[in-house]
Parts: C-alpha cells; sequence; structure tokens
C-alpha cells in the first residue's frame, strides 16, 4: 500500500449540495479518483457533533448527499463511497488515540472556540464536540492516507491529524529489537538495492539530504519481494524512527473558485443563499433574477463597477471569457441593465446542470442501487480499516494472544 496514492475525504450530511460544494470539492473528487485510490465518507457522526439531536434530518441528508455525489461524476468503480457509521474501525481507532491525545492538543484547534462564538444557539459543551478533530484524524489515519484534499480553512485540522500520526508513532514505533529487525530487513532487499539504501539514508541523516530521502522512499515503494512490517522498518530506519505505523499525512491545496452566494456573500445552506444541485430551471431562474447588484446602479442608464456586483462574481465561475467581457463593458458603460446581464448567467447554469439532475433523477428513482453502492464501500472501507486496526492493535499491546 502506497499512502501518498491513497487520498480520504469526507463531508457532513447537513443538507442538500450547492454549486459551492460542486466547484469547490466535488469537481476536484471526480478528478482525483482517476489520479488516486480515493475513500470518500459521509461523515454522519461529523454532523452529531453540532446538532446531537439532528435524528431523521441526517438519514435523508445522507441518501441526498450519495445521490449529489454519484451524479456529479463520483463513481463507485473509481473511489470507494461508503458513510462513516457502517465502519466502526473508526469509532475504535478513535478511542485508541484518544488514550495518547493530550487534551489541550484539542483545545487549542482553532475552530474549537471560533464556533462556540459562532454558534452560541447551539448546545456544543460536549465531548463530542471537543474530539471531533480527534475523530477526523482517525478517518484519515484508518486508511493510512498520505494525501487529504482540503481548504486553506482546514490545515490547523491536518497538521492536528500528523502531530497525532507523529506521537502515536513515537510511543509505540519502537518494537523489541528494532535496530536489528531493520538490519535484517535491509538485507532482504538484495546486496545492490540495499548498498543503494544504506548510502541514501547515510546522506540523509549525516547531511540532511532531502532529495536522498525523497529517492531512498522511492526506491521501498518498487520493492515487492518484503513484507509491509519490513517496509515500514526501513521507512522508519531511514528517518531515524521508529517503525511507521501511522504515515503523517499531507495536505493537498487545492485552487478550487471562491464561489459567491446570491447575496455576493460565500454560499452556505445556512445563509439561504444558495443555488442547489438539484434546484429546478425555474427555481435557478428565481434565484438570479432575484440577486441584488451593484447599489450604485439605481436607474437603467447609470453606469455600474461589476466588483461590487455579486452577480459579477458569478459570472466569472460559469460564463466563458466572451460574456464576462460583454457584461464588464456593458455595466461600466451602462449598455446593458441588471436583467440583461442575468439573462445568461441563468442559462450558464442551467446547462451546466442539467446533466447532473438528468443522472440524479435516475439514482432518485433507484434508492436500493444508492444503498447497495454505500454498503459495498463500506466493505472495501472496512477491509483497510482492518488492516491499520490490527497493526495499531499490535503496536499497543492489544493483540489477541493475551496471557
Amino acid at each position: 500500500m502506497d499512502s501518498q496514492r491513497r487520498v480520504v475525504s469526507g463531508m457532513r450530511p447537513n443538507g442538500r449540495l450547492h454549486l459551492g460544494h460542486y466547484h469547490g470539492v466535488l469537481k476536484s473528487w471526480v478528478r482525483l479518483q482517476h489520479e488516486y485510490q480515493c475513500f470518500f465518507s459521509i461523515v454522519d457522526w461529523h454532523a452529531l457533533t453540532t446538532d446531537h439531536a439532528a435524528g431523521e434530518d441526517i438519514s435523508r441528508n445522507v441518501m441526498d448527499m450519495a445521490i449529489d455525489w454519484l451524479a456529479a461524476g463520483v463513481s463507485p468503480s473509481s473511489a470507494v463511497m461508503f458513510i462513516q457509521s457502517q465502519v466502526p474501525e473508526h469509532a475504535e481507532l478513535h478511542l485508541l488515540l484518544s488514550m495518547v491525545c493530550p487534551l489541550g492538543w484539542l483545545e487549542r484547534v482553532p475552530s474549537y472556540k471560533e464556533s462556540q462564538q459562532d454558534l452560541q444557539q447551539k448546545d456544543l459543551a460536549t465531548y463530542g464536540y471537543l474530539g471531533y478533530p480527534l475523530l477526523q484524524a482517525a478517518d484519515i489515519l484508518a486508511y493510512r492516507a498520505g494525501v487529504v484534499p482540503v481548504g486553506a480553512d482546514q490545515l490547523p485540522h491536518i497538521e492536528f491529524a500528523r502531530d497525532v500520526a507523529r506521537r502515536f508513532n513515537h510511543l509505540y514505533g519502537r518494537e523489541e529489537d528494532f535496530e536489528a529487525k531493520a538490519e535484517a530487513a535491509i538485507r532482504k532487499l538484495g546486496k545492490k538495492v540495499s548498498k543503494l539504501y544504506v548510502s541514501l539514508r547515510k546522506s540523509y541523516q549525516e547531511q540532511g539530504d532531502l532529495d536522498a530521502l525523497n529517492t531512498a522512499r522511492a526506491l521501498l515503494k518498487e520493492q515487492q519481494t518484503i513484507t509491509i512490517g519490513d517496509q515500514e522498518r526501513l521507512y522508519g530506519s531511514l528517518e531515524g524512527g521508529g517503525k511507521l505505523v501511522l504515515p503523517e499525512p499531507q495536505a493537498l491545496l487545492g485552487e478550487a473558485p471562491k464561489i459567491s452566494g446570491l447575496d455576493g456573500g460565500k454560499m452556505s445552506k445556512s445563509s439561504c443563499n444558495s443555488i442547489y444541485l438539484r434546484d429546478t430551471p425555474a427555481e435557478i431562474e428565481e434565484k438570479i433574477k432575484r440577486m441584488p447588484t451593484d447599489p450604485a446602479r439605481v436607474h437603467r442608464h447609470d453606469p455600474g463597477e461589476p466588483t461590487r456586483c455579486p452577480v459579477w462574481q458569478m459570472h466569472q465561475v460559469h460564463s466563458g471569457a466572451d460574456v464576462c467581457q460583454w457584461v464588464e463593458q456593458g455595466c461600466r458603460s451602462a449598455g446593458i441593465g441588471c436583467l440583461e446581464c442575468k439573462a445568461p448567467l441563468i442559462d450558464a447554469i442551467r446547462m451546466e446542470l442539467a446533466p447532473l439532475q438528468e443522472r440524479a433523477l435516475d439514482y432518485e428513482q433507484n434508492p436500493d442501487l444508492i444503498r447497495s453502492i454505500l454498503a459495498e464501500g463500506a466493505e472495501q472501507a472496512r477491509d483497510e480499516a482492518r488492516e491499520t486496526l490490527v497493526e495499531v492493535r499490535q503496536a499497543m499491546g492489544m493483540g489477541l494472544n493475551y496471557r
């Protein structure tokens, strides 16, 4: 298993998905599923951390989210799609990691205090809410994923997961006779490869040569004749540590466009400013026609400034270069009115969502297929997570052979 070719990501089932989700996340997932081994999870336990009374809403939202994912192009033949709560290994790993995670680490996560201020109407004085960054770390580490696509606001959570993995490896990676076992693993590489490995390790440890480190890592990835345990020992020996049980994940920052809502702010369900992926053509037209425009354009002949207009922000994402140029010039010269400006945007969004909505309709009419896809994905996810749990349990002395 090559952790650097494995991606893990997820979404909370908090309601219908909108254009912000589509351009900010789903289009990236559709691309990544053909480049990496991807695990995409509907994280229903996380939905409970901020709304523990959600109940029936979560069940409905899970199905809606799965339909939107599939309609957007996430394919069960290219990626593993599953519901978090159907893979109990997440919960077990969360429990085991909680034994070594300092309380202060959780209290210092930036989103902890920020959310308490933003969501004062909710009861957030629970362990579930305090501990959700650790559950998120377990979601990632359960698959020993090396890559996690996130926005900039989620970077502290990935760093937290790295800290947890690093602490776990420090506490439990030093197996008995580690050095002897690592040297035995080197000999199993063969004379030529083992000599190169030792040379690269020396260059990195004595001279700090990062190119040597990366070359040695690539060399180990190519070895097919050694066990996973020996490979982990060699990774650990390379960096001067112990056996690498949990790889440290790296954030993958995308270049997702900022999707403004109908009011010019960030598109979100809570702000009631969203165009949802399955809005009808009539609903899309009605929402865009009600959008505010440049407040300086009081009369039709008043020139406007596109940068002050949320409609222009949406044009930049959904319209082609020719239309954007026509809008920009027409607005500043008062050559077009605001309703004229909105017309091509309505058409562009309708056209973009039409094939997605057609696919969604097929899935809506076949809920048993959705359940089957998610159940199969959960089994695939469990197979991978079980392997990690075996390693973690053994490292912590929680194996089956109690005396």
